[in-house]
């Protein structure tokens, strides 16, 4: 589920994450990369890390049928362990987008320093539609691309193409071989620099996104588990999808 290439003396880790059958993000690859990222952080020589999908897209997103109640309460608090270690580990993260990148998987690239993508990437958060909500992209898709085009992610549930992505600052470079554009991007940018010395000014860049992490993404957990997954409409749109049918929304 995941492969981890250590390039350039261990200078840059290239990681290729999922099966090729959507890179759904589920428990076993949820963990697999949050143990890389801890393991990131003990890498004194590591400047940055690669994440790319396997085979045609990015990810297809978290895994729906983890979202039913039965599972969500530990779905959930896993899910968001890996953004927070992801800022532990200090390191430069790089995303290369190809094909599909929805859902948890547009959360993470998203979160990532630099997103380069190909020009037929799709990017989405289509959560709405299932009658839920992104709890990492609502607090921080602003960061990256303003109010007006989070909220219109978010809340549309619509998905848009590279070049609009390119266009709102949720993509950084377009390119046909984004893995490639990425790796080059490291080795002109970054590996020339000091390991320890990149980690402290990826912490000080960071700084107050981590106090958002810490001090608001809790209080957006808690309205996700303890009052939208107790609402009629939110379990019914999850159940819906794993049927395979279209929901049927009480507006409740």
């Amino acid at each position: 589920m995941l492969q981890v290439e250590r390039l350039h003396d261990g200078a840059l880790w290239d990681v290729t994450l999922g099966d090729g059958k959507g890179n759904i993000l589920d428990a076993g690859l949820v963990d697999a990369l949050t143990e890389m990222f801890v393991e990131a952080r003990q890498a004194t020589t590591l400047r940055a890390v690669c994440l790319r999908g396997q085979g045609k897209n990015f990810s297809y997103g978290a895994s729906v049928e983890e979202h039913l109640p039965e599972q969500v309460t530990d779905m959930l608090p896993r899910f968001h362990g890996l953004f927070h270690a992801m800022l532990e580990s200090r390191v430069i993260c790089l995303a290369a987008v190809r094909g599909q990148c929805l859902g948890g998987g547009l959360e993470l690239a998203m979160f990532c320093h630099r997103v380069f993508a190909s020009p037929d990437a799709k990017f989405g958060q289509p959560e709405i539609v299932l009658g839920v909500f992104a709890p990492v992209a609502s607090l921080l898709l602003a960061e990256r691309v303003g109010r007006a085009s989070a909220e219109d992610l978010c809340l549309s549930g619509r998905t848009i193409s590279s070049e609009e992505a390119l266009g709102v600052g949720l993509v950084d470079v377009m390119d046909d071989a984004p893995d490639d554009a990425a790796r080059a991007y490291a080795r002109e940018y970054l590996l020339r620099h000091s390991a320890s010395s990149l980690r402290f000014a990826v912490l000080a860049t960071r700084l107050d996104l981590k106090k958002r992490l810490d001090n608001e993404l809790p209080e957006i957990e808690r309205l996700y588990l303890k009052e939208l997954m107790e609402t009629a409409d939110a379990k019914e749109g999850i159940q819906a999808f794993v049927d395979k049918r279209a929901p049927q929304w009480s507006h409740r």
